[in-house]
């Protein structure tokens, strides 16, 4: 019988694991889900290493439900289409990143959806031990630089074939806010605040490109020694680049010398480089300035005069930091 890990198990796993325990024939066909679940001597001796009991199992009906010490049974009843699981070993399945979303969408508050929309999308994963506090053991700490799990074209079309699931109407809330890219929880922080609607307490500015290649003509690259940079927050029609630098405090000569002479290749192209510290975006008065000086350079006037704004962005400013 097959096991399929789910829910926030399978976000455990995500996170601990990414892609590098993906089978040859990693996205499953599977047309129904099991009626019962495995002898719990299976569940524990062969799942993943790591992962935290009591794990979250798909079933294919209520009658199968059960929770122990070992296992939370889970029931699925509506549509599951091609890309719902990834296989990781012989007999042993994970609901997809696409799927893990609407697993948990209604475990989480829309902002915290959103967020975890970016992590999946990312490349960059949260502890998996505690959803969103660091800690300093294995499987605790945040992972940067990892292949992105999906992305925000993947979740949309699934999100079609899934109507009437549970979660899927909180998801196709969450995804006009989501974007591909974030390299890290605090870039991601930082996006949300300022792009989220008013009344979800972000500033209402266009999503920018994230993490975008910018490329030098042979006179930037012989001044440099690179033939690129990579900018975090990227508004192209404006030709400004936001670059979030959480060691902006602490660096020394070699690193201010070497911020100085990027912002000076990238000032040769026409882009202007604002950046933007831990310590400022926690600032909720110098986060307003930085929001008023991004909407002047991208030409987007900020129209939130209302006082409800002022509650929403403190609740947001409560969830995200």
């Amino acid at each position: 019988m097959d096991v399929i890990i789910s829910h926030k198990s399978a976000l455990e796993y995500w996170r601990l694991y990414g892609n590098n325990k993906i089978s040859s024939s990693a996205r499953q066909r599977r047309k129904r889900l099991p009626d019962s679940i495995p002898k719990l001597a299976i569940v524990r001796d062969e799942m993943p290493s790591s992962l935290t009991f009591p794990i979250n199992i798909m079933v294919g009906g209520q009658s199968a439900k059960r929770t122990s010490k070992i296992v939370r049974a889970r029931a699925h009843t509506g549509p599951i289409p091609e890309g719902c699981f990834v296989g990781i070993a012989d007999g042993l399945a994970v609901s997809s990143p696409s799927l893990c979303l609407f697993q948990i969408a209604g475990e989480l508050p829309l902002v915290k959806l959103i967020e975890l929309g970016f992590e999946l999308c990312g490349t960059y994963s949260l502890p998996a031990r505690n959803e969103y506090v660091a800690g300093e053991e294995a499987g605790d700490k945040t992972l940067y630089n990892r292949p992105q799990l999906t992305n925000t074209k993947t979740i949309k079309a699934f999100a079609k074939r899934m109507k009437g699931v549970n979660g899927q109407q909180k998801v196709s809330q969450a995804l006009p806010y989501i974007a591909n890219g974030s390299g890290s929880p605090m870039e991601t922080i930082l996006i949300m605040l300022l792009t989220l609607p008013y009344k979800r307490g972000g500033y209402g500015l266009p999503v920018p490109e994230l993490n975008t290649r910018i490329d030098f003509e042979n006179a930037g690259k012989r001044r440099s020694g690179k033939s690129y940079y990579v900018c975090d927050l990227f508004w192209p029609k404006a030709n400004l680049a936001v670059e979030y630098d959480s060691d902006f405090y602490h660096t020394g000569a070699e690193r201010i010398a070497s911020d100085s002479e990027r912002r000076l290749n990238l000032d040769v192209l026409g882009i202007k480089v604002i950046t933007v510290t831990s310590r400022l975006i926690r600032n909720e008065d110098e986060f307003d300035k930085l929001a008023v000086l991004i909407a002047g350079k991208i030409n987007k006037r900020l129209r939130y005069k209302n006082p409800q704004f002022s509650i929403a962005k403190r609740e947001l400013r409560c969830l995200l930091l």
